[in-house]
């Protein structure tokens, strides 16, 4: 990363002008800074944790590359949000999942009670081969947005309102019913959309194991997305980035700044705990 892409990153991030000497002075040392961070201890138990990417441009071999960087968001015993790490990788599979799995647990996480990601390949194997009492649930806005990807403007509004008679619906049976009901109306005419909710559905539906005060931290991914819009904004004077270092320190201090905001639990969340405390009593102590 250049002198100069360094010094309109902190602009950025901090909105002021950075003297080329401090730049110098932060590029010497803000990297062992980034790794004693990503290597930090972890807490033993976190009850929501969240994994999504991130894609950059990269240069490799006189190429421009994508690099996608992993974030995983947990929520701790007090609710407040926390970057656990990041990782950077060219490719998805269920190896590299594995290994920020193993990465988390080297660092001192014995149990997760529900990981909430896009159904990204492999990755709930990656999970439960980790930490095998884990209920994945995957987000259901996702699932939502791809099943009304191909669907014409004239009937979107109309699925969309079916659909939601399934994940919005009191519980899992009424999600049943909502569901065969959605076969009966439209799969002749779009035949792939329950094709996804059928191969998902114990994932998808994970949710309506639990009240509603732990439903509505858990259906979607969107406290992870929201971290990554602000990482995007911090981000957006670098289009191509010479290095994974210079990724990773880009990521470090958008994540500094970032969690200065974060500076109270997610709403309602002494209900969600006791909740918690309900539904995982025994895990408590892992």
């Amino acid at each position: 990363m250049s002198q100069r892409d360094i010094e309109d990153t902190l602009k950025q991030i901090y909105g002021t002008e950075i003297s080329q000497g401090l730049v110098s002075r932060i590029t010497d040392k803000i990297l062992p800074e980034v790794n004693e961070w990503q290597n930090r201890p972890l807490e033993a138990v976190y009850p929501v944790v969240f994994f999504d990417g991130i894609v950059f441009n990269s240069r490799k071999d006189n190429r421009i590359i994508t690099k996608c960087v992993y974030s995983v968001l947990g929520i701790n015993m007090e609710g407040h949000k926390e970057i656990l790490g990041t990782w950077i990788s060219e490719n998805e599979s269920a190896s590299f999942y594995a290994s920020i799995c193993s990465d988390l647990q080297s660092r001192g996480v014995k149990d997760i009670f529900i990981a909430c990601h896009d159904n990204l390949t492999g990755l709930c194997n990656a999970i439960n081969s980790v930490f095998p009492k884990t209920k994945n649930q995957l987000c259901i806005v996702h699932q939502i947005r791809n099943s009304c990807k191909f669907v014409p403007y004239k009937d979107r509004k109309a699925v969309c309102a079916d659909l939601k008679k399934i994940y919005g619906a009191v519980n899992l049976d009424d999600a049943e019913f909502a569901k065969e009901e959605f076969r009966e109306k439209w799969d002749k005419k779009y035949p792939n959309i329950l094709k996804s909710w059928d191969k998902n559905w114990a994932e998808l539906t994970v949710f309506f194991e639990y009240p509603q005060e732990i439903r509505k931290i858990i259906y979607t991914t969107n406290a992870v997305e929201g971290y990554h819009r602000m990482v995007r904004k911090f981000t957006k004077s670098k289009s191509i980035f010479p290095t994974d270092d210079s990724i990773r320190k880009v990521i470090f201090m958008s994540v500094k700044e970032i969690s200065k905001k974060w500076t109270m639990p997610v709403r309602d969340w002494g209900q969600a705990y006791a909740q918690f405390m309900i539904y995982f009593e025994d895990r408590f102590a892992a």
